[in-house]
């Protein structure tokens, strides 16, 4: 009786269920992040796996599991019904704690494989996480309690993790236990917040079109009339993909290749900053009912960022941004365009092509190769760029990300266009009933 007032109370007072949903949607993010995420402030210094550095080797691993994660993603994210989702994300998460528990009781090099076994269901959780927000009317500003936290998130429990460890002195195997056991209850929380929500109203199914889950055939579909644009934008979100992985897997070493002298608090302090600029820009996608509009307007912000990305890092090779302002600078250039990509892009393109299909298919489709990027730069790293250092990878990186990513983007934006105009075509993925 208690849950269905709750039900009711979110479903006819707006602030309410906004309040509600933005809690419970960072809430469950973050505390994924802690699963997944802390254990690369550590150094692990002196453990190798023959010539390679441990920490290298298990930044690998777990991010072959959380690619593989995003492939199986694509059908099971895609295919995935409302009342199976509270039991695969509880599940997901279970699994991700008892390969940290390994991690941490198994010595090395032993327990590598329980870093590969944690990334392999946590790359589901945020598709789990997404189904309940996407086809509303605020999609964008619910979806950005999400996505903020691949901003801000990382910075704030490096720290929090630095914090512990120096208060605590656990080791770099047990950190990453104990960092998910302390957000374990407070990620139950926000999940039962999750589960309390209403599905979207008939208005939001007439704007937005209703969310369902795809069958075999309906992708197959979508995949071969899309192919041509899907494919630009899913190389372009590569890209973003992958220097952001880079870059917030080996934060430490770069802050050091940049500048010795740095305190704890300087990944929350860049990251924060970050997230409240880039939140901002995206939240004005909700003040813009048009989906023909928000959809330029999209566009038009990716091309910019990447202008900005390209622009911030040559200033930055000629001594005219410091360290802090250039990461910042970076930083919102390529988050912004990977995150309206994320939770805006296919949310307003789905009911203007009217798609039989959900956000969650596309998403996947682009993180998938998305994290295979990331393993291929690492493997790079280690085997073929060996007298580059972080930092001096990030420029040549971002260099890359700006210029390649800049002409894919408008390449996509062309074919979706086209698609767009050709009022009188008559497409077998229109959904012709909601």
């Amino acid at each position: 009786m208690k849950n269905q007032v709750i039900t009711r109370a979110l479903t006819h007072n707006k602030g309410l269920f906004i309040l509600w949903a933005v809690i419970a949607t960072f809430g469950a993010y973050f505390c994924t992040y802690a699963f997944r995420k802390p254990y690369t402030t550590g150094t692990f210094e002196g453990f190798f796996f023959g010539k390679m550095e441990y920490k290298t080797i298990i930044i690998i691993a777990q991010v072959i599991g959380y690619m593989l994660s995003k492939f199986l993603g694509i059908k099971i994210i895609s295919e995935l019904k409302a009342k199976q989702r509270i039991l695969l994300i509880i599940s997901l998460i279970l699994i991700a704690l008892l390969s940290l528990t390994l991690f941490a009781f198994i010595p090395a090099p032993y327990n590598i494989i329980f870093m590969f076994m944690n990334g392999l269901p946590l790359g589901m959780v945020w598709g789990v996480i997404f189904s309940f927000l996407e086809g509303r009317r605020l999609t964008e500003l619910l979806g950005m309690a999400l996505s903020v936290n691949m901003i801000i998130t990382s910075g704030i429990l490096k720290s929090t993790y630095l914090f512990i460890q120096t208060n605590f002195a656990f080791s770099d195997f047990e950190m990453p236990l104990v960092m998910g056991c302390t957000f374990f209850p407070f990620f139950l929380l926000s999940v039962w917040m999750l589960s309390k929500l209403p599905p979207p109203t008939q208005a939001e199914k007439n704007s937005k079109m209703s969310r369902k889950a795809m069958t075999k055939t309906e992708k197959r579909k979508v995949w071969q009339e899309l192919f041509p644009g899907l494919s630009l934008l899913i190389i372009s979100y590569a890209l973003f993909t992958t220097l952001r992985d880079f870059r917030d897997n080996f934060a430490v070493e770069i802050w050091h290749n940049l500048d010795a002298k740095i305190d704890i608090s300087v990944f929350a302090r860049t990251e924060s900053l970050i997230g409240i600029i880039v939140m901002s820009l995206i939240a004005l996608l909700v003040l813009i009912k048009s989906n023909r509009i928000a959809y330029r307007f999209i566009n038009l912000a990716m091309i910019v960022s990447l202008f900005g990305l390209l622009l911030s890092t040559i200033l930055f090779k000629q001594g005219q941004l410091s360290p802090f302002n250039w990461l910042v600078s970076q930083g919102i250039s390529f988050y912004l365009p990977y995150l309206l990509i994320q939770i805006a892009f296919f949310e307003r393109l789905i009911p203007i092509l009217k798609i039989k299909s959900n956000a969650g298919y596309f998403v996947y489709l682009c993180d998938s190769v998305g994290y295979l990027g990331s393993v291929l730069l690492l493997f790079y790293k280690e085997f073929l760029a060996t007298n580059l250092n972080y930092a001096q990878l990030l420029i040549s990186f971002s260099y890359i990300t700006a210029t390649v990513g800049l002409a894919l983007i408008i390449g996509q934006y062309f074919f979706f266009s086209y698609l767009l105009n050709q009022k009188n075509k008559v497409s077998d993925l229109v959904q012709t009933s909601n």
